[in-house]
């Protein structure tokens, strides 16, 4: 096993996080770690567990989708896991490294006409943080796929965890709550044989959908999770808050639960309209959304 004294100076330090996050938005990390398909598994779990039996803090991202880092940045090691990799197997199933991308594994599904995956064409992000937040779009999800995961402990321990221990719900799970540093290793995922037109199709009409409804341009993604029996976009745009900015955070014009940056953002800037929509929309529904996102580094 690697110590920490050995790792170390082999790590970029004071890097900026913002340009592996999907809104390019956060200040550095002190120490910086990205897996590419080239890293091998040994390599990703002596890095995770040499940092954290050093006592230095770990935080692993995939496509950054999900997150929105400070403007401080983020004190500890950072890893970007774009580790990629995809094994099929004959019973429906394939074994995919955390890493790999959604876009890249619901293409590769639908080229050999397997379904289950089309929701994910245009959700950005990696295998890994689909498990963690239970990505999802068009009516399915990450557990609708999900036979069980490989999940690495602090002490370099893996685990294999059956679905139902991840406890599934909306846009959250098991890991997103757990109190220690985990870190997926790879997935078992399920999916049906389809025609491989049909699939297309599906994922086209998707990708279509999106162009019309979503912006272009570098945000989060959605950025509150939709409350009970309603819209989270839709309690936005009721209040007039469609293209209210502050700073160059803007609520997008096209949805209004998508906010945009433009590469020189604050995530200060940006946050701080993630609360202002909070406290209008609780003003005039008595609803308080809940973010999506997760607010990451020091604030």
């Amino acid at each position: 096993m690697t110590r920490w004294s050995e790792l170390e100076p082999t790590l970029a330090r004071a890097q900026p996080i913002g340009k592996y996050t999907a809104a390019r938005i956060g200040g550095p990390a002190d120490y910086l770690f990205v897996a590419d398909s080239g890293t091998s598994d040994a390599t990703l779990i002596d890095v995770f567990t040499a940092a954290l039996g050093a006592g230095v803090p770990v935080r692993v991202i995939g496509g950054g989708a999900n997150i929105l880092v400070s403007d401080a940045g983020v004190r500890g090691l950072v890893i970007v896991n774009r580790a990629g990799g995809i094994v099929w197997e004959e019973d429906g199933c394939v074994q995919v490294r955390a890493g790999t991308g959604l876009l890249a594994l619901a293409r590769a599904a639908a080229a050999r006409g397997w379904r289950g995956f089309e929701w994910a064409v245009g959700v950005p992000g990696t295998v890994g943080g689909a498990v963690v937040n239970n990505a999802g779009a068009h009516g399915s999800d990450m557990a609708a796929s999900l036979v069980e995961a490989v999940i690495v402990q602090a002490d370099g321990a893996l685990e294999t965890w059956p679905k139902a221990r991840f406890a599934f719900d909306y846009r959250t799970s098991a890991l997103k709550q757990a109190a220690d540093p985990l870190l997926v290793l790879s997935a078992r995922l399920h999916f049906d044989a389809d025609d491989p037109a049909a699939v297309q199709a599906r994922m086209s009409e998707y990708t279509a959908h999106r162009r019309r409804t979503q912006p272009s341009g570098a945000s989060l993604g959605s950025v509150f999770k939709n409350p009970p029996g309603d819209y989270a976009g839709r309690l936005i745009e009721a209040c007039g808050l469609k293209g209210c900015t502050i700073g160059t955070a803007q609520v997008s014009t096209v949805h209004a639960n998508f906010f945009l940056s433009d590469g020189q953002t604050r995530a200060a800037d940006y946050r701080a309209l993630i609360e202002l929509v909070q406290a209008e929309v609780e003003r005039r529904f008595g609803v308080l959304l809940e973010p999506e996102i997760q607010f990451v580094g020091e604030w």
